[in-house]
């Protein structure tokens, strides 16, 4: 099973590639509105799922792994802000005008800056400091959820409050710790934290 940062890049190449399938029809005349309605379906169902599960299976345990993670994790749930309302916006608009055109942009930009931050840092970082078993896991994890959801129908595809997501994923983290501590004790009753961080780090 390839890591979770590969299966994220061969996303990033999937988005590039449809991305450039609808400039070809874009530049065709007259424009061929059922073809662009095909390519733009599936593409903005994957970048809302995939958005949710970076959101849900990676930047979790970048934040837990990372070299700097919260500036990466901030950057990159307002760069998802940014796709969605682009995403949410095409929807709001017949297909081929130009404000879906428009929206369709915006949300091209802020994916092409997100893709690019994400592969130089937060994936970078990633690679740099999660031993290869949890990034494997990830990956198996990943890509059962994207399996799982073809589209985003059932799961919350609204804007994210970037620093109150690292707040509660890094509350999360503490709790756990906590609990693992309280739930491993020596033959005198004393708590043996490390094991608690251990199995934290590696889920």
């Amino acid at each position: 099973m390839p890591d979770i940062t590969s299966l994220i890049l061969d996303e990033h190449t999937w988005f590039r590639e449809q991305f450039a399938a609808l400039d070809d029809v874009q530049a065709r005349s007259p424009l061929d509105v059922d073809s662009v309605r095909g390519l733009w379906g599936p593409l903005a169902a994957r970048l809302d799922v995939h958005a949710i599960a970076e959101e849900q299976i990676f930047y979790p345990q970048l934040l837990a792994k990372g070299e700097d993670p919260e500036a990466e994790t901030l950057d990159a749930i307002g760069d998802h802000n940014d796709i969605r309302d682009g995403l949410h916006s095409a929807a709001r608009h017949p297909v081929g005008t130009d404000e879906w055109w428009d929206a369709v942009g915006q949300a091209r930009a802020a994916n092409d800056e997100h893709m690019a931050e994400e592969e130089r840092e937060g994936l970078a970082d990633f690679r740099l400091h999660a031993p290869a078993g949890l990034r494997e896991a990830l990956g198996a994890r990943f890509a059962e959820f994207l399996a799982a959801h073809p589209t985003p129908e059932g799961l919350d595809v609204s804007d994210k409050d970037p620093a109150g997501y690292v707040h509660t994923i890094e509350s999360n983290e503490a709790n756990a710790v906590a609990a693992d501590a309280a739930a491993v004790s020596d033959e005198d009753g004393s708590r043996d934290v490390s094991l608690g961080i251990g199995s934290l780090r590696g889920r």
